[in-house]
């Protein structure tokens, strides 16, 4: 199989190196992160997305951006962190994995003695351990979430959180990408996910390129599949996981989960651990990032909706923790009654 690589170093250590997914699926480009804007925009305009990935691009991107101060007392290096770092954190709200990765760098130069130039070698090594560690997890949830899939599995999946959404082959497609290794057949159909698609963008296009067997469908359509007993599994990814379960994931993973409980289909959530937020008790305390009108109003340069028109845009739904069948970690599979502390 073909499994894409989202985010890494660049070549040369001294950037990040992305897939720019607001080209895909027309064009496959990568390109380089070196300035502050260049980190915000990719990941405020979504040119990198996915709670794991824009976490692991915000770590790698800190330490790019520190790159200048190299020859700067440890004092100063660590005040210029923390402020680069409040900057890059503002650009997604609701994911739990951005502020985690900044936060764990900053400790990570806090606890360590030396010079700026110590300080910065030391943040380089927390963010590559966090991209190994994100590949790790991945694998780990491929083969934990395998166990729920039986051969000729027919499974429905919402928004992307595959490879390119994560470090490694996803969260919940990893389950997919493992189970095929092994020789299993599993058909995936695909929400397409408005407004932005990236169900049908990226999701189909990645399994596509892997050779798995995809059929795309607009949203509205999940719940006929259902009736229709076309659907197995339903399997999703998550930006937040509160402590009770509740969890925050793409627009439209609500509407997924009622349909799901309502035709008894199984609704499982796949994510690493870094996505669990103990600090949060329920999803009500969720911020949800409310994003620009255009993104509703028009696609391309074509306008779709009247000029002027009031809209509603939110990224982010939160699925409570009651419609959840099972939540799929690198350390297993968690049923209800959920608790994370």
């Amino acid at each position: 199989m073909d499994i894409i690589q989202s985010v890494r170093w660049s070549d040369d250590g001294s950037g990040v190196r992305i897939i720019d997914q607001r080209l895909l699926p027309e064009r496959l480009v990568e390109c380089e992160l070196r300035g502050l804007d260049d980190v915000v925009n990719a990941i405020g305009n979504l040119a990198v997305r996915g709670a794991p990935a824009i976490g692991i691009a915000g770590a790698m991107g800190l330490v790019t951006l520190l790159a200048p101060n190299a020859a700067d007392d440890r004092d100063t290096v660590i005040a210029r962190a923390r402020e680069v770092a409040a900057i890059i954190r503002t650009t997604r709200p609701t994911a739990v994995n951005l502020p985690w990765a900044l936060d764990r760098l900053l400790d990570r130069a806090a606890r360590t003695d030396g010079d700026g130039a110590a300080i910065i070698a030391a943040m380089r090594a927390e963010a590559s351990a966090i991209l190994e560690e994100d590949r790790a997890m991945c694998r780990r949830i491929g083969e934990n979430g395998a166990t729920l899939l039986h051969d000729g599995a027919r499974v429905l999946t919402h928004c992307n959180a595959g490879a390119l959404a994560t470090g490694g082959i996803g969260t919940a497609l990893a389950p997919i990408y493992v189970a095929a290794e092994r020789g299993q057949n599993v058909e995936v159909f695909v929400d397409e996910s408005r407004p932005l698609l990236q169900g049908s963008r990226l999701t189909a296009w990645e399994l596509q390129r892997a050779g798995i067997p995809v059929t795309v469908l607009t949203d509205g359509m999940a719940a006929s599949l259902m009736r229709e007993q076309r659907i197995d599994l339903c399997i999703v990814g998550a930006d937040r996981i509160a402590a009770n379960g509740d969890v925050a994931n793409k627009i439209g993973t609500y509407n997924l989960a009622i349909a799901a409980r309502y035709h008894d289909v199984p609704l499982v959530v796949a994510a690493p651990s870094s996505t669990f937020d103990p600090a949060t008790a329920t999803g009500r305390e969720i911020v949800i990032e409310q994003r620009a009108a255009d993104e509703v109003i028009r696609w391309g340069t074509r306008q779709t909706a009247p000029p002027g028109v009031c809209v509603y845009n939110p990224a982010f739904d939160v699925t409570p923790a009651e419609l959840v069948s099972a939540i799929v970690t690198d350390h297993g599979v968690c049923r209800p009654p959920y608790r994370f502390t």
